[in-house]
């Protein structure tokens, strides 16, 4: 094989840049071209590979199974070419980088906004964007390469995701002291007069109400009441509008001040671990290393 008929780093910088935001007017301007330009980019190393790298429509961008299978080897080839001109520049520090991390509403805005300004100060290189959904959809903009890596606590069983550790999660059973007044809940059977407030049915947050005394125990509530999101629980919780599961930190100002209460104190809930969840095949992982150890030293509030 030629010179001639191998990819040129340009055309893969630009296939990088498509394939990471799944936008191509985003990737040009993250590589200083014009739309057109980076079209005609792509365009060519396609005709060079003999393979259709995207499908393209009005309203989306998505990677082909060719496109998917040349990522890796993009990238590598991308780190590979950074690492000859730092060689000869003499140049110690590490690339510049962009990354997107997903995370939870809750969690985003309480904790992970707020680390932004600790994680450039100690990582000038890398740039940081985020995005925020739930649970499930940040696991599956994962899969398909539409983020980076994400901040979760649910269980991974995928051998394509490996995780860092960041922060232990606590959950807190509670509710609101008019609801209480009204309705007591002094016992586990006491639950079935009550109304569940939580995520949804595949993750609820009940999952972890699950110990009483060392013994696996499941209460049975009377209704429950899926909202989706951990504020709009909190919200309906204080409410009076139901009981819940919730991380402490999130009703931690509300325990302090009576407006929730802990319930069931012989009913203590599991823990979970936050993580930072990422491609087994990504050559960012020393980047995301080096994102959890600036995150551990930031405690959540």
């Amino acid at each position: 094989m030629s010179a001639r008929d191998l990819p040129a780093l340009d055309s893969l910088v630009c296939f990088e840049a498509a394939a990471r935001l799944l936008n191509f007017r985003a990737a040009a301007k993250a590589v200083a071209l014009t739309p057109a330009a980076l079209s005609q980019r792509i365009k060519q190393l396609e005709q060079q590979l003999e393979a259709r790298l995207f499908e393209r429509s009005t309203r989306s961008v998505q990677l082909t199974d060719a496109g998917r299978a040349l990522l890796p080897v993009a990238r590598s080839c991308i780190a590979t070419a950074r690492g000859c001109a730092e060689a000869v520049r003499g140049q110690r520090g590490p690339a510049p980088i962009e990354l997107t991390i997903g995370t939870r509403f809750e969690l985003g805005m309480s904790w992970l906004v707020s680390s932004l300004d600790e994680l450039e100060r100690r990582l000038p290189h890398v740039t940081i964007h985020l995005f925020f959904g739930s649970g499930p959809e940040l696991l599956e903009r994962l899969h398909m390469r539409r983020l980076d890596c994400t901040i979760t606590s649910a269980r991974l069983t995928d051998a394509a995701l490996d995780a860092h550790v960041l922060h232990q999660e606590r959950y807190v059973f509670v509710g609101a002291p008019a609801l209480l007044e009204r309705v007591p809940l002094n016992t586990p059977a006491d639950a079935a007069d009550h109304t569940l407030l939580d995520i949804d049915p595949t993750m609820p947050l009940a999952r972890y109400l699950t110990t009483a005394a060392g013994e696996q125990q499941t209460l049975r509530f009377g209704r429950f009441r899926w909202l989706g999101l951990g504020a709009a629980i909190r919200t309906q919780a204080l409410a009076a509008r139901g009981v819940a599961v919730l991380p402490r930190y999130m009703v931690a100002a509300d325990l302090a001040a009576g407006r929730l209460q802990a319930l069931l104190p012989a009913v203590e809930p599991n823990t979970d671990f936050f993580r930072l969840v990422f491609r087994v095949d990504d050559i960012n992982k020393p980047a995301y290393a080096d994102i959890a150890d600036v995150l551990r030293d930031i405690p959540i509030r």
